[in-house]
């Protein structure tokens, strides 16, 4: 379970929502790594909002990390980030636009971190084994992919289920992002809109098609986030939620050995 706020926004909203989860996933079960961005690069404005930069979000997500006792992950946008992004974080995320970026995978790769690859929109899932290959060159297998939806030519994400058995051909985990899945691209003309009801439909179909483990931002003030409010969850809902992808997993997990 990879899953917090979009962006750093402060580090006591960051421990804050990073105990609430591990608590409900240590009531799960569940292996919870909190994730939470030092900087969106790739905005759909320049006026939005980016986080605090790479300095002072290494140090929130190193306090995270310490202070409330999980594992933590961040994405990084450039190779120059990834070697100093890497001395504190458990898993380093590529983001899906930039998944095809051989120079950010490469230096990423050697960090001898996880690495969590976000399927790019405009790639097939065969095409994330280039993706994992690069990787590999640097003799790192620690790695996860991610699928997050595909364009589908109208501001809407749909998503591609018969892509899992491909990537799995990879021999790797494979993840699945319920909050970005929803995401209408520059639905709301300087910002991306989207539809947050749906997440418990994908999340629920993802566990039942056979993915190893899900992606979403939660925020204890959806409509006040800072990046993604129009997708972000509400984390008074993901309790419930993660109960039920728990309840549908130990079933997947019978029908499988039955």
């Amino acid at each position: 379970m990879f899953a917090g706020p979009c962006v750093i926004e402060s580090l006591e909203q960051s421990l804050f929502i990073a105990k609430e989860v591990k608590g409900v996933c240590d009531s799960l079960g569940i292996d919870f790594v909190f994730k939470a961005s030092f900087d969106k690069a790739n905005r759909s404005s320049g006026a939005s909002f980016r986080g605090p930069g790479l300095t002072d979000g290494l140090v929130v997500l190193e306090q995270v990390r310490e202070r409330a006792g999980v594992p933590v992950m961040t994405d990084v946008h450039e190779p120059e980030q990834a070697m100093e992004t890497g001395k504190v974080v458990d898993v380093i995320q590529i983001p899906a636009f930039l998944a095809r970026q051989t120079d950010l995978l490469i230096a990423a790769g050697r960090t001898a971190k996880c690495i969590h690859i976000k399927k790019g929109q405009f790639m097939s899932p065969g095409e994330m084994k280039l993706a994992v290959e690069k990787l590999r060159s640097t003799g790192n297998s620690d790695l996860i992919l991610c699928e997050r939806g595909t364009f589908f030519g109208y501001n809407k994400l749909v998503n591609d289920f018969a892509g899992l058995p491909i990537m799995k051909q990879n021999g790797v985990p494979v993840s699945f992002d319920i909050t970005h899945s929803t995401q209408q691209p520059g639905g709301l003309g300087t910002t991306s809109g989207g539809d947050p009801s749906l997440s418990p439909l994908l999340a629920h179909a993802a566990i039942a098609a056979g993915y190893d483990g899900l992606f979403l931002e939660c925020h204890p003030d959806p409509k006040n986030a800072r990046s993604d409010a129009a997708t972000i969850l509400d984390l008074k809902n993901v309790p419930r939620l993660l109960e039920q992808c728990q309840k549908l997993f130990e079933a997947r997990s019978t029908f499988q050995t039955s």
